[in-house]
């Protein structure tokens, strides 16, 4: 064993004295090498080389650790190992909640279909293998068996009505276990795309987890999450913009709100996105080869003098390493979404936004709400403009004209020019 290993460098932090679930990513790393890495290099392993099992971290009371990770960032402890401490493991193997060669099988057939012929990369891979070890986990417990493929196999004797019984008993263990719907849909989705798979590859003869999302109370989606997120006003946009103290606070509230952007697409951002070689009659765009509804292009109509004050600042700085929201933490190259929610957070206290918009505290989200509003409001005034055209063509509406006679590249041009007549009303008085 190596020496350096054989005691800890300092005496660790009490697991107890952590309130876990109120820290964000970047204080979970720093509780990472002040509490858990200590209590590794105390049984002489390598904090930085050698990633603890989950039945490890069990064993030591991280439970919660755990916790945050799945509930609080979607994340799972190997892909904060990796992502955000920045670290590599020599672990090949991966430790499932099973050791049924049939299953084990079964699995890991659907996560390499995936990584072929879908081209998932390895972080999604990584989250799959999560979500099915979850369902895989409440599976065995509540069947007392970690066979999952017999009962649904096409030569199986058991009856189907059996094999939906045993799944829909894990999701109700899950479902007791889980706090977030959203988790809960997600894992329902994984389970149901890899018993689909089964299916497909002749192994299996039924999909226990089919419909199974219409027994439970995970049915709002995303755009119904994001009809419910009540909007920033231009005068809570205002008042944040004003209460910016530097480029990277006054670049956060035109990412959100000015460019419509998640947090974690705020948290990423790097200089090699922002194309502004463009033709005269286009805009400058952010390029998103990985986006989550997939691959786009976000328009900029507002912000590029603060966006070129920054890079401007980022090239004089020898140690840049292009992302607008570098992380000051050696492992990670740019801050969280987590990061970026805080900042806002602080932000809006400051501009002393209301507690409550719609009975909902201040978010980021509500920036994206912002800019969809918008969008919205211009394309509606494009309409109104065209009412009157459309009544002197007797066409049947403003929609019509703007669908057959009015070209792609001019109907653009006219939101855009309403859009950025919006974000200025927003941003006026700070002379963006």
């Amino acid at each position: 064993m190596d020496e350096a290993l054989s005691a800890p460098k300092h005496e660790p932090k009490a697991v107890d004295d952590v309130s876990w679930t109120l820290l964000d990513l970047d204080e979970l790393v720093d509780a990472y090498w002040g509490v858990v890495a200590p209590l590794l290099e105390m049984e002489g392993v390598n904090p930085r080389g050698e990633r603890p099992t989950h039945q490890w971290l069990r064993d030591h009371d991280l439970r919660p650790l755990l916790y945050t990770l799945r509930e609080h960032h979607d994340k799972t402890f190997a892909q904060f190992w990796t992502e955000d401490l920045g670290l590599e493991t020599a672990t090949t193997g991966y430790e499932w909640a099973t050791n049924d060669e049939r299953t084990l099988e079964a699995v890991e057939s659907f996560l390499s279909s995936r990584r072929k012929r879908k081209g998932l990369a390895e972080s999604s891979i990584e989250t799959l293998r999560y979500r099915l070890n979850r369902y895989v986990e409440a599976y065995s417990a509540e069947n007392e068996t970690d066979d999952l493929v017999t009962p649904i196999a096409r030569e199986s004797e058991t009856p189907a009505y059996k094999a939906v019984d045993a799944c829909w008993a894990a999701f109700d263990r899950l479902h007791a276990e889980l706090d977030s719907s959203q988790t809960k849909r997600r894992i329902h989705l994984a389970v149901s795309n890899w018993y689909a798979h089964l299916i497909r590859r002749k192994w299996a003869k039924v999909n226990p987890a089919d419909g199974l999302n219409d027994e439970f109370d995970w049915s709002r989606s995303e755009e119904g999450d994001r009809a419910d997120t009540p909007c920033l006003s231009s005068e809570h946009v205002n008042a944040l913009y004003r209460a910016a103290d530097d480029h990277e606070e006054r670049l956060l509230v035109l990412a959100l709100c000015a460019w419509g952007l998640r947090p974690n697409e705020v948290a990423r951002l790097h200089v090699e996105q922002f194309v502004f070689d463009v033709p005269d009659e286009d805009v400058p765009y952010i390029d998103f080869r990985e986006r989550k509804n997939g691959p786009g292009e976000v328009s900029m109509l507002y912000g590029h003098e603060e966006l070129d004050r920054r890079l401007a600042d980022g090239v004089d700085d020898e140690n840049w390493n292009g992302y607008l929201f570098p992380s000051p933490h050696a492992s990670r190259r740019h801050v969280s979404r987590w990061t970026v929610w805080n900042r806002f957070t602080d932000l809006a206290e400051r501009a002393a936004l209301p507690d409550e918009i719609d009975g909902v505290s201040p978010a980021p989200k509500m920036g994206r709400r912002f800019w969809y509003d918008a969008y919205s409001a211009s394309l509606d005034v494009v309409l109104g403009s065209l009412d009157e055209i459309a009544a002197e063509q007797g066409s049947s509406s403003a929609e019509v004209v703007l669908q057959n006679y009015l070209s792609e590249a001019r109907a653009r041009h006219l939101r855009r020019e309403y859009m950025r007549e919006q974000l200025a009303e927003a941003f006026e008085t700070t002379g963006v």
